[in-house]
């Protein structure tokens, strides 16, 4: 085979598709390198449905266009501080090649070396044995041996990647945590099997998604006659169908009600399963890529199907189809992409459950962004709800650290609206900055109050273990109870109850506590969850309320 000295824009397009099928298909071997034992291991996801967009992508003749627009296209999925920083190296890459027809050695090393500086920048104190740390050193060493590839860029990705794994397997030495956990990083695990397919597709055995072959197609006695309906009647234009096989922590049944309540406002002929291991969808829809998209992060695909009603009636009708006409409220949204600031300042925030989205409301936050643990949303989401904002100056309050950075990339997007993003890592911490926010103070003061403010609260959380484990010296079984602080795993028990009494001396000092009890925790049990907190913070102010949230039993705000 003749060695490949130069990448244009097709062979750059089968690259990027094969990377992202090479990532689909390890994507769950990605979430369980997660360090900690809770159910939100989900950065093989979020970089999975990150690069994805690539699909979608038209094929360019030149290097530059290509790289150009999967720039844009996988910066605007960008979802988890992983996949933002893939983003961003993306944009990095794209830059370097600007202008260029075709890529050789040199374009190739310049294009890592960008890729790196553009994903170091998102990131204000960059940890060792990181996703970066691969995407650096693979950089360095692009740098240092081109030369020795100009004639073979096929040898050269080898040598990228030969470094990638090599790092990749060392990234439990420099970060004690990963060591502890005896997993690497599973970031830079992504990246690595990212370059693998490009790689692959460069030297000619592109990655095929894998199918799961074992569902069976249903089989159709009767020909229906469609000649007496006109094809313009047909509201919602797409029939969209698929099969999730669930992630762990959504195991059980009735466990995905929050995505039934995201689809069905979005179409009509709903049929919605939520069983034990599987969710089987169907609704005709107009925004098929966006129910897709909100199913996919419940677990992985095991089919899918869309298909155009109006172009399958036309043809059953021997009619040419005419143009889709977008429904009326749907031109005026397009019409009205940006809302017009109707006021000096709104808001938008990230979060799960019907509860801590109704409190959220009720501190006129006029834009809810559904998501949270293992459901981030992306950056265009974010940014299309700023979008619809009505007001000058929105604040954005991400309200989970995976979140931060998308949000904060969204922001830097806006070109209509100036985006304030407040820095809240739980939802704790987004309603205790919600309380001191003054309407009649700039938005400098505001910033900072919002900012300040949210240092003072403790954020406690309950949820259960997904696997063994071991973190900070706590030993972890899968599917016992573990309490949380900040994140961080405090305790462990039988149940709620004895996980969260060992957090009580956290809570003694505490003036206001609000409990949150989530969409499988008892009212009975809150109860006592919540006399036990009053009979330990005494002079503390106490507020139950229900949260809704999935896979957290309880999410506790402590204000001292």
């Amino acid at each position: 085979m003749t060695a490949i000295q130069t990448i244009g824009g097709k062979l750059f397009h089968e690259m990027l598709i094969s990377a992202a099928n090479s990532l689909e298909n390890n994507k769950q071997k990605i979430n369980d390198l997660n360090v900690f034992p809770v159910p939100d291991g989900d950065t093989g996801t979020n970089m999975g449905l990150t690069i994805g967009a690539v699909h979608n992508m038209p094929k360019e003749e030149n290097i530059s266009d290509c790289a150009s627009k999967a720039a844009t296209a996988v910066l605007l999925s960008a979802r988890g501080n992983s996949g933002a920083i893939l983003a961003l190296f993306f944009r990095g890459f794209a830059k370097a090649t600007k202008g260029l027809e075709e890529m050789d050695a040199e374009a190739v090393a310049k294009a890592f070396a960008l890729g790196k500086e553009e994903a170091y920048k998102a990131v204000m104190n960059p940890a060792e044995g990181t996703i970066l740390t691969v995407i650096r050193r693979c950089a360095e060493d692009a740098i240092e041996v081109k030369d020795n590839y100009k004639k073979d860029l096929g040898g050269f990705f080898a040598k990228l990647l030969q470094t990638a794994e090599i790092t990749l397997d060392q990234t439990p030495e420099m970060l004690p945590i990963l060591k502890e956990a005896h997993v690497v990083d599973a970031g830079g695990c992504g990246f690595v099997t990212i370059l693998r397919g490009m790689l692959a597709a460069l030297v000619g055995k592109p990655v095929e998604a894998i199918e799961d072959t074992t569902a069976k197609k249903a089989v159709v006695t009767e020909k229906a006659d469609f000649t007496d309906f006109n094809t313009e009647d047909i509201k919602f234009q797409y029939c969209t169908e698929c099969i999730v096989e669930k992630s762990k922590g959504f195991h059980g049944e009735n466990k995905a009600h929050a995505l039934y309540e995201r689809i069905e406002e979005m179409g009509d002929s709903i049929v919605f399963v939520d069983a034990e291991e599987i969710i089987k969808l169907h609704i005709h829809t107009n925004h098929p890529g966006l129910v897709l998209e909100l199913a996919s992060t419940f677990g992985s695909f095991i089919t899918v199907k869309v298909e155009n009603m109006k172009n399958q009636h036309s043809a059953l009708t021997d009619v040419a189809p005419a143009p889709a006409a977008a429904p009326a409220e749907e031109k005026a949204e397009e019409e009205n992409a940006i809302a017009p600031a109707e006021k000096k300042y709104g808001f938008v925030s990230v979060c799960m459950g019907d509860g801590i989205r109704d409190m959220f409301r009720d501190f006129n936050v006029d834009q809810i962004v559904f998501g949270g643990q293992t459901m981030n949303p992306s950056m265009q989401d974010i940014l299309d709800a700023v979008n619809k904002t009505p007001a000058e100056i929105v604040f954005v309050l991400p309200n989970n650290k995976n979140i931060d950075m998308v949000a904060t990339q969204a922001a830097e997007a806006s070109t209509e609206k100036k985006v304030i993003v407040i820095h809240t890592k739980s939802v704790p911490e987004g309603i205790s900055s919600l309380l001191v926010f003054d309407e009649t103070a700039t938005p400098e003061d505001n910033e900072e109050a919002m900012s300040e403010t949210i240092t003072h609260v403790k954020s406690l959380s309950v949820t259960h273990a997904v696997r063994d484990a071991s973190i900070d010296g706590i030993a972890v079984r899968s599917g016992q109870t573990m309490g949380l602080v900040g994140g961080k795993i405090r305790s462990t028990g039988a149940n709620s109850i004895e996980a969260i009494e060992k957090l009580l001396d956290l809570i003694k000092s505490a003036v206001y506590v609000t409990i949150f009890y989530g969409e499988d925790a008892s009212e009975v049990e809150a109860n006592q969850v919540r006399e036990m907190i009053e009979n330990t913070a005494t002079d503390a102010e106490v507020v139950l309320a229900y949260g809704g949230q999935p896979l957290y039993d309880y999410i506790i705000s402590v204000e001292e």
